[in-house]
């Protein structure tokens, strides 16, 4: 669940909002529409250790490229492209996976 407060009254009440960041979202609108999120410490720490940076090949190094190109995937997690279903999910997995 998710709490929805205007940027001004967070201002006015912003020990209310604090709190209640604690236990669930707060969203913030100005205008009409969402600006931020005000969010416990817990919930930005989950949140911050799944938080993955997408980069083109283009931008890694030759040294990261070779540490890829000389990675081994484990059994459970290979598959090939024409495993997946249109959504990118595994539609046969290998065995033991």
């Amino acid at each position: 669940m998710t709490a929805t407060v205007t940027a001004s009254e967070a201002r006015k009440n912003f020990d209310l909002w604090h709190d209640r960041s604690r236990t669930e979202p707060v969203q913030i609108t100005e205008h009409g529409r969402e600006t931020a999120y005000l969010v416990s410490a817990e919930t930005f720490h989950e949140l911050w250790s799944c938080y993955r940076k997408a980069v083109a090949i283009g931008d890694l190094s030759d040294a990261e490229m070779a540490l890829i190109l000389a990675s081994d995937v484990p059994e459970e997690h290979a598959y090939e492209i024409s495993d997946l279903d249109e959504a990118g999910d595994a539609t046969n997995p290998k065995p033991g996976a």
